[in-house]
C-alpha cells in the first residue's frame, strides 16, 4: 500500500528543497511531523517504490561540472519505438520523450566532459543512421523542477539564481553521490563520509558550501513528475533576437508556473534560442500558462512552437559526476528500463 495521501505531501512537498543537512536528517524530518526516523524512512522507501520519488539528492547548476545537451531526432514513425530504444539503452541518457512535432524524439544526453558528450552523441547517430539536432545550453534563467504539489501547474518557489562555482576535482566523489542519490538510513551523511575517507563534519560542510554559492541549486526530495499527477508538459521554444533574449528569458523564469527557462544554441534548420517548460495536470491548464507567460514576457510576437510530450520513454538522474557502465549503447530494444514509456 502507498503512502497516504496526507503523508505522501508532507515528505515530499516540503523537502524538496532545504533538506536537513544534520547527521540524522530523517530524524529531523520525522520531529516536525511526529513520527520516528523509522517511519520517515519506510515513507520515502514506499514512494520510491512507486515511482513518486525518483531519489533525496541534489541538483546542480549547469555549469557545476560535467556536461550535457539537448537533442533531438526527426524519426520515421515506424521506426520510433526502435529508436527510442536504442537512445534510452544508452548510460548518458537521462530524460528521453516523443514530442509532437518532426522533431519527434527529444533527449538529454550527460557525460564527465563535453567530450564524453560529443563522443556519444556519434555513437547514437551511427548506431540509429538518424542526424540529431545537438543544443548546448548557454545560460540558465530557471532550472529546478520542484513541485508544489497542491497546485495544478505552479513549482514550489524559484530560489534566487547565483553565479555557481564548478566542483572541485577533489570533490567529485561526493558530488557523484549526491547525483545518485542518499541512502534511505538514518544516518546517511555517515555512509558518504566512510565511502570517501571523509568526516561527516566535512562533508555536511561540503554540501552548504555548493549551496551557499551556487553549485546546487537544491538538495531534497526529486520528485517524479508524471506519478504525482502532472501529466501534461509543452516546451515552447523561441526565435529571439539575441540582444533581447536575456531580458525575455528572465522574464520567463519570473512567471508562475514556468518550470525551466534556458537559452540554448541554435543550429541548422532549427532557429530557436529561448526554451520554457510548463508541466501541468492537464493540457488546458498548461495552454493557459504558457499564453499567460507569454504576454506577460511580451514574447505573443516571436516566432515560436509548442511541443507537446506524448509518450515518456526514460526519466533518471543524470551522470556529469558519475562514471558511464562500460557498455554505452546497447542495440538490443527489450531493456527494462526502455519499456517503461507512458503517456504524457
Amino acid at each position: 500500500m502507498a503512502p497516504d495521501a496526507d503523508l505522501r505531501l508532507a515528505l515530499l512537498n516540503p523537502w524538496q528543497r532545504n533538506f536537513p543537512l544534520v547527521h540524522e536528517p530523517f530524524a529531523h524530518i520525522g520531529a516536525t511531523l511526529g513520527l520516528c526516523a523509522a517511519e520517515v524512512l519506510h515513507g520515502y522507501t514506499r514512494l520510491q517504490q512507486e515511482g513518486a520519488l525518483s531519489r533525496i539528492g541534489g541538483v546542480f547548476a549547469g555549469n557545476a561540472g560535467g556536461a550535457a545537451l539537448l537533442a533531438a531526432m526527426a524519426v520515421p514513425p515506424e521506426r520510433l519505438d526502435a529508436v527510442a530504444a536504442i537512445v534510452s539503452s544508452h548510460p548518458g541518457v537521462n530524460h528521453n520523450y516523443q514530442r509532437e512535432h518532426r522533431h519527434n524524439l527529444w533527449f538529454v544526453m550527460t557525460g564527465h566532459d563535453d567530450a564524453a558528450v560529443r563522443s556519444a552523441m556519434a555513437s547514437l547517430e551511427e548506431a540509429t543512421g538518424l542526424s540529431a539536432l545537438q543544443l548546448r545550453m548557454q545560460r540558465a534563467y530557471r532550472i529546478d523542477l520542484g513541485f508544489d504539489l497542491r497546485s495544478s501547474t505552479a513549482p514550489a518557489p524559484m530560489t534566487a539564481a547565483l553565479e555557481a562555482t564548478p566542483v572541485a576535482e577533489a570533490d567529485r566523489p561526493l558530488a557523484a553521490l549526491l547525483e545518485a542519490g542518499l541512502p534511505l538510513v538514518p544516518r546517511p551523511f555517515d555512509d558518504w563520509a566512510q565511502a570517501l575517507g571523509r568526516t561527516p563534519a566535512s562533508v555536511l560542510a561540503t554540501l552548504q558550501q555548493w549551496l551557499d554559492q551556487g553549485t546546487l541549486r537544491r538538495i531534497g526530495a526529486i520528485v517524479r513528475h508524471h506519478e504525482l499527477g502532472f501529466d501534461a508538459n509543452a516546451m515552447t521554444v523561441f526565435d529571439i533576437p539575441e540582444a533581447a533574449v536575456d531580458t525575455c528569458g528572465e522574464a520567463l523564469a519570473r512567471e508562475t508556473g514556468v518550470t525551466l527557462a534556458y537559452r540554448r544554441e541554435r543550429a541548422p534548420g532549427w532557429p530557436y534560442n529561448l526554451y520554457c517548460m510548463v508541466h501541468g495536470r492537464d493540457r488546458a491548464a498548461v495552454l493557459e500558462v504558457i499564453a499567460r507567460a507569454m504576454a506577460n514576457a511580451g514574447l505573443a510576437h516571436y516566432p515560436h512552437e509548442v511541443l507537446f510530450s506524448c509518450r515518456r520513454f526514460k526519466q533518471t538522474g543524470p551522470r556529469r559526476f558519475r562514471a558511464l557502465p562500460a557498455a554505452a549503447v546497447q542495440n538490443a530494444t527489450t531493456a527494462p528500463e526502455v519499456l517503461d514509456a507512458v503517456a504524457g
